[in-house]
């Protein structure tokens, strides 16, 4: 919250110093409940860019396929997917406190245990948290499409991201996208054809219908009933060595799904 002084919500998002980040604060007021979520569910489910890297098996105490999802908005959809892939381990990042607080504390009501998130700038986490080649799953949903033409070197899809992304999914690890801007899924499928590490599951080499595990979202059918189409694009790791390397930052907004209102 930007307009709550630290002493009524001291829970900040996390970021490390940077002429530019890669997010930006949208205002909007938290529920009560989202606020007593953090005090509730926070040590349950939260943690932080400054513990450095994580070993997941560790972090949820056993050992399971790993999802990372960057930008969840409200997280209804990421706590829908952990609901359904019991089997699998999610981490959460988002920057926005209401949509952090709906989404523990649904999870914490939920008795959730393969949840966690990080409320940071993502870039910083991927470059000090998360370990090379131990991502079996990346999501990136909906993100702002930074329409007009000038703000387009905004976009998180970039070349530089997409490299720094292959460097955590494992080998046969997909990384899937979607969007409902037709020109940015054409911004993002040059970007991932472009990338020599990945393939294309696509038949046509192109889109792909929305994966199964992806749940269909009131954005989302929102922006149907108004006439938007939504692209999915769905890449394989293949093997060989992605160069470690860390993004110093990219002017992007991350999370376009949030909503003040709701997801």
């Amino acid at each position: 919250m930007q307009d709550e002084s630290a002493e009524e919500f001291p829970y900040r998002t996390e970021y490390k110093k940077k002429s530019i980040r890669s997010y930006v604060i949208r205002a909007g007021r938290m529920t009560e409940g989202q606020r007593r979520a953090f005090d509730t569910y926070w040590g349950q489910f939260g943690l932080s860019l400054f513990d450095g890297p994580i070993n997941p098996s560790e972090v949820f105490g056993r050992e399971a396929p790993l999802v990372l999802e960057i930008g969840f908005g409200m997280g209804d959809s990421l706590f829908a997917m952990a609901q359904a892939e019991p089997d699998k381990n999610f981490i959460g990042i988002e920057v926005h406190p209401p949509g952090v607080g709906r989404l523990i504390n649904s999870a914490g009501k939920a008795g959730l245990e393969n949840l966690r998130v990080y409320m940071a700038d993502a870039v910083d986490v991927l470059n000090d948290c998360i370990g090379e080649g131990i991502v079996d799953r990346f999501q990136l949903y909906f993100p702002d499409p930074w329409h007009k033409k000038k703000h387009h070197k905004r976009r998180i899809v970039q070349p530089e991201f997409v490299r720094l992304i292959c460097a955590k999914l494992r080998t046969a690890g997909l990384m899937h996208m979607a969007t409902d801007w037709q020109n940015y899924a054409v911004h993002m499928l040059e970007v991932l054809q472009a990338e020599q590490l990945l393939e294309n599951t696509s038949a046509s080499n192109d889109y792909v219908a929305r994966p199964e595990w992806r749940p269909e979202t009131k954005f989302e059918r929102r922006g149907q009933r108004l006439g938007h189409g939504v692209w999915d694009l769905v890449y394989r790791r293949l093997s060989g060595e992605a160069p470690a390397q860390r993004v110093a930052s990219i002017e992007s907004e991350v999370s376009s799904t949030y909503d003040p209102g709701g997801e």
